[in-house]
């Protein structure tokens, strides 16, 4: 993957149609594409700090936290480093490769919008799709079929950390695990993203081989995979925009001549 190169989608050209698959659980799709990811982050301005070769590194336009993608060491995956501010103690979090990109896309996502007002609650969106919760000396919500877990872990007091998973019948498929000062609002966006019930596309050699996975095939032509990845790229960017836009008329001083801005319900 080149550094900052900008692409109409990052599929083939030819428009022959291809199998793809539409796999669910979700949660045992495999990794898929990690340009679902980082061209997301490179359309919402985010600087790309991956050298040729090595892994890739992703920092925040703020610098406040880097997100970076090693597939060259064992067992490798993602990480995601928040440093310390004014409002915010450092935060960190791991996952594993094989943690399907829509689903860590949940939290990349969200690192690059604006957080909301309403208190984030980590299990309304499991139990919304009928995750059982059990409740001892560790919070745990477990999938309908057993597979995924997301847990709160209190191993001592003051030390507690957020760890998820998923398995298939061959074992453990991955881990992840967010430090307790991980915002709340990212990890709900994990556990949101995480019991969405949609299928995910994997291409034809791509689909993991356990019999708990379902699969539904399906003719895509390359036009519409691409124009499928660009509509994505495009949201990001728009959402970009939009931010600097409303920040920057938020701002903007306004001088003795300057008109005010119109009070609401009146027409100028």
């Amino acid at each position: 993957m080149k550094k900052n190169q900008q692409r109409a989608g990052w599929g083939p050209t030819s428009q022959q149609p291809q199998q793809h698959y539409l796999v669910e659980p979700r949660h045992l799709a495999g990794g898929g594409d990690v340009r679902y990811v980082t061209e997301f982050l490179r359309a919402s301005g985010w600087k790309d700090k991956s050298k040729s070769g090595g892994p890739a590194v992703f920092d925040s336009p703020d610098k406040s936290v880097r997100i970076g993608y090693d597939p060259y060491i064992q067992p490798g995956g993602w990480t995601i480093s928040g440093r310390q501010t004014a409002t915010q103690e450092a935060w960190h979090a791991t996952l594993g490769r094989q943690v399907p990109v829509e689903i860590l896309a949940g939290v990349t996502d969200a690192l690059t919008r604006p957080k909301t007002a309403h208190a984030p609650n980590v299990w309304e969106p499991l139990q919304e799709q009928d995750w059982d919760t059990e409740r001892g000396q560790h919070v745990t919500a477990r999938s309908p079929d057993g597979d995924a877990f997301v847990r709160f872990h209190q191993s001592a007091p003051g030390q507690a950390h957020w760890w998820a998973g998923a398995r298939n019948e061959h074992g453990r498929v991955w881990e992840a695990v967010f430090t307790p000062t991980t915002p709340m609002h990212l990890v709900q966006a994990f556990s949101t993203a995480l019991a969405d019930p949609e299928p995910v596309m994997r291409p034809l050699g791509h689909v993991p081989p356990s019999q708990r996975v379902r699969t539904t095939s399906v003719s895509v032509l390359p036009s519409e995979l691409s124009a499928w990845q660009q509509a994505r790229i495009t949201a990001a960017r728009a959402a970009t925009w939009a931010g600097k836009a409303f920040a920057t008329n938020k701002v903007r001083p306004q001088g003795p001549g300057a008109r005010p801005y119109a009070k609401a319900g009146r027409t100028r």
